[in-house]
């Protein structure tokens, strides 16, 4: 990327990531924020590059993973998602097309947040 002089770098993160919580240990919810932390590094350090970096910070997302939470947990944070549903997975991929995309060429260091709402910053 660095010889093209062009990229485009979309992390992966979890909301866990900005506030803990969710049921989801220290672990998972310490190494989602250590992601956000190597984006916005990173982004400053490769834009003289013209590569940007950006990360998607999900909620719970109906995939096998959310099959680790009980009935009630996903309940639980379906009454505190303002949209009332939990993402799909093409709301992320939705998302990280955009940030690939042309149209997000001056975006780069930002973390955009697919929860529905259940994480305001």
């Amino acid at each position: 990327m660095k010889k093209q002089r062009y990229g485009r770098i979309i992390n992966i993160s979890s909301v866990a990531g900005e506030c803990g919580g969710l049921n989801v240990g220290v672990a998972y919810a310490s190494s989602k924020a250590g992601i956000l932390g190597f984006t916005k590094s990173s982004a400053k350090d490769l834009a003289p590059f013209n590569i940007t970096v950006n990360a998607v910070a999900p909620s719970l997302i109906e995939t096998c993973m959310g099959k680790v939470f009980t009935p009630q947990q996903r309940q639980q944070i379906i009454n505190q998602t303002p949209l009332g549903r939990l993402g799909k997975p093409e709301d992320v991929a939705f998302a990280v097309s955009f940030l690939a995309s042309e149209k997000a060429g001056f975006i780069t260091g930002e973390i955009i947040d697919v929860n529905g709402g259940l994480f305001i910053n």
